[in-house]
């Protein structure tokens, strides 16, 4: 199996096991996600470790304690059923990115984000919280 193809298969998997207990926004008749328009910009957050991937159009970067200035890379979205996945390649490395419909803290702000996120990046899989443009996060802006 090439590196693209199980990175397509991963994200699918990803898509279907991320499903958050709370379930609005999700379509019980299975249409495919549109609650982020293809112009709107993601942004994915994590904690231990700290990482960032902002998503605008067919543009991501990434970013880390280590690479505050961050690094751009192509991006690719897809919609599945539950949510919404972002898929591409970081310094050479298989990066896939879910965004889910739940109510998520980061576990360190008294912030609470509207979307769940998953990172697989290299074999890794990080977890963490979403927002989008018209989505935004509620709490404090500088926590």
């Amino acid at each position: 199996m090439t590196a693209r193809a199980f990175a397509f298969a991963l994200s699918a998997a990803m898509l279907g096991a991320c499903t958050p207990a709370q379930t609005d926004g999700i379509d019980p008749e299975g249409q495919a996600f549109d609650a982020v328009a293809p112009d709107e910009t993601i942004t994915l957050v994590g904690t231990e470790p700290f990482w960032r991937l902002e998503a605008t159009g067919a543009q991501g970067v990434w970013t880390t304690p280590g690479n505050q200035s961050g690094t751009p890379f192509a991006v690719t979205r897809f919609a599945g059923n539950g949510g919404l996945g972002l898929s591409g390649t970081l310094d050479g490395k298989s990066l896939t990115a879910t965004l889910t419909p739940g109510n998520c803290s980061d576990g360190m702000s008294d912030r609470v984000f509207p979307f769940v996120a998953t990172i697989a990046l290299d074999g890794e899989t990080l977890q963490g919280c979403g927002y989008t443009t018209s989505q935004p996060f509620t709490g404090p802006a500088a926590p």
